[in-house]
């Protein structure tokens, strides 16, 4: 169930408008479920509708102009909640829909129950699945009444009605999400035959410059230089940024004039200050002048992307949150470098996992310097022609999206949780789509015979959990070439399996030898290590074995089952 609650002046015309044929004549059979006394007047039910809706709001008003002659009457003294249940829940009888909004006067302080000086109000029904409680904010007693935060209160109540009503479960927020376009800007984008609103348009605009951006400055410039966005900074009298807006330049009011719209109006994380929080918290690698081999920027992305469902797994909720707040960052920057075929499904991941980078948990934003820092460089580095990159970073985001969707699920973040898992359905489609080229490529580079099966052993050997799941995906071909390309490069196959094995468990790897693929990959392109080297990794790794094959033999553990596939 969901409520919608508005102020407003005038009882007459809230009453005149629920009795009416409605906007586009959906008003059927208006009539009462429920009022103050149980003795209001109906207009619904009555031969002389507009006699009767006068008596109605002259009742309703009664104590409204009481208190007006004592100068303490609101200036808006009209309540209005309409109450509606979810597309598919049953229809709702009078009596019921009668209960729910005595619940919702009650909880939300309009009509406590027993209150004899609440406030006066009615329940109109004029539709199979609604009711609009019209109720006037002078109580009895003359004082106004004490209805604040009275929309998470309605919202509380209507929980409780839907567990008891056997209705569908709305998914619920913390009022930490951006605010949703408005009637008026729907139905104005609808004109114009646009398939989002302004305000909807801007949030990724705005978004995806912060993402990109390394300072305020040049997070202004490319807002300036994004086509068909108007901008407007904002400075204090010292001369120093306070914030900025942005408009559409074919967004106008009726006088002509650009509307505009704030940073903090787009989503409560768009303040120019919190963006320049964000990006004070990213440690950008600095140009390589002295000649010195660094690791490739989508490595580093790709590296620290695979960390985050580590830190997810930690006490720590503030760095936790911060990460995803990064993640969210990469997931609209990543969406600049793809392929158009890839671009819009990247560009929905990116749009839904915006709700679940925010909760009530403070992020802090020095946790993931890392990830945030990698990520800008990455935009400054293009992608191979192939997509192998793009799809090795891909791979590596949908482990953090189940990994989100898990957390956020632990902490009763509803709205979150859904938006995780509705990343998912979109991130599964790009990452098919990126790595499906690159794939193949490797599989036309399959080594002789002789060295799959050697390759299959070494499989066997390295991950045998895995190893059935992995000789039998169709990326297996793709996986036998990378490690020989490895192997000609000094790397020692086993050793890169360990360590691609090691990175991240691949229970929840849809496709454990693709993860094998993007890690080998990532892992074969730093220098091979020596044979010193190799022999030390050997023996560290032996020893890491045996103390894991007896501590499993010493203490069996418990196997939880698994709700989310990648």
């Amino acid at each position: 169930m969901i409520a919608k609650i508005s102020s407003g002046k005038s009882t007459a015309g809230l009453i005149r408008y629920l009795y009416g044929p409605g906007r586009a004549n959906e008003h059927t059979d208006p009539h009462l479920v429920a009022s103050w006394d149980g003795f209001a007047p109906d207009p619904g039910r009555t031969d002389d509708i507009a006699a009767t809706q006068k008596l109605l709001v002259a009742d309703l008003d009664l104590c409204v102009k009481q208190a007006r002659r004592l100068g303490r009457a609101p200036k808006q003294h009209v309540w209005h909640c309409s109450v509606r249940t979810a597309p598919g829940d049953r229809i709702l009888d009078d009596a019921a829909w009668g209960d729910i909004a005595r619940r919702v006067v009650a909880a939300t302080g309009i009509a406590p129950t027993d209150d004899p000086d609440g406030c006066r109000w009615v329940a109109v029904r004029h539709a199979p699945d609604h009711i609009h409680i019209a109720a006037t904010k002078v109580r009895g007693d003359l004082r106004t009444a004490r209805h604040w935060n009275d929309y998470l209160t309605a919202d509380r109540e209507l929980a409780a009605v839907e567990e008891e009503y056997g209705l569908h479960r709305v998914v619920r927020g913390d009022r930490t999400a951006a605010k949703r376009p408005t009637r008026a800007e729907q139905e104005k984008a609808h004109r114009a035959g646009l398939d989002e609103t302004a305000r909807v348009r801007l949030r990724a605009v705005v978004r995806t410059a912060a993402a990109a951006a390394t300072n305020a400055e040049e997070f202004l410039g490319l807002l300036t230089h994004t086509n068909g966005v108007l901008v407007e900074v904002l400075h204090f009298p010292s001369g120093e940024l306070r914030g900025y807006k942005v408009a559409l330049e074919n967004d106008t009011n009726a006088e002509g004039e650009p509307v505009w719209f704030s940073g903090s109006t787009l989503s409560p994380d768009l303040s120019l200050p919190k963006i320049q929080g964000r990006l004070a918290a990213a440690d950008v690698p600095a140009g390589n002048s002295e000649g010195r081999l660094r690791p490739h920027p989508w490595h580093q992305a790709t590296a620290a992307t695979e960390r985050i469902p580590h830190h997810l797994g930690q006490p720590d909720d503030g760095a936790a949150q911060a990460h995803l707040a990064a993640f969210g960052e990469a997931l609209d920057a990543v969406a600049l470098t793809a392929t158009p075929n890839v671009r819009a499904e990247l560009r929905a991941a990116a749009s839904s996992f915006e709700r679940a980078t925010r909760s009530r948990i403070r992020a802090e934003h020095h946790h993931a310097r890392a990830l945030r820092g990698a990520v800008k460089a990455m935009l400054r580095e293009p992608a191979t022609k192939d997509g192998a990159l793009l799809a090795m970073f891909l791979d590596a985001a949908l482990l953090v999206v189940i990994a989100a969707a898990r957390w956020h699920d632990q902490r009763q973040h509803d709205q979150q949780t859904a938006a995780a898992h509705q990343t998912l359905l979109h991130l599964h489609a790009a990452c098919e789509e990126a790595a499906a080229e690159p794939l193949a490529a490797l599989a036309q580079c399959r080594p002789p015979r002789q060295s799959v099966e050697r390759y299959v052993r070494c499989v066997h050997q390295c991950v045998p959990e895995y190893a059935k799941q992995v000789v039998d995906d169709p990326a297996f071909d793709a996986l036998t070439a990378a490690l020989a390309k490895a192997e000609a490069a000094g790397h020692a196959p086993e050793q890169l399996l360990r360590q691609a094995a090691n990175q991240r468990a691949l229970d929840d790897a849809r496709s454990p030898a693709r993860a094998l693929v993007w890690r080998t990959q990532r892992l074969s392109a730093r220098p091979a290590p020596s044979a010193r080297a190799r022999a030390a990794m050997a023996r560290s790794s032996a020893q890491r074995s045996n103390v894991s094959a007896h501590a499993t033999a010493a203490v069996p553990a418990p196997q939880s089952p698994r709700t989310l596939r990648r």
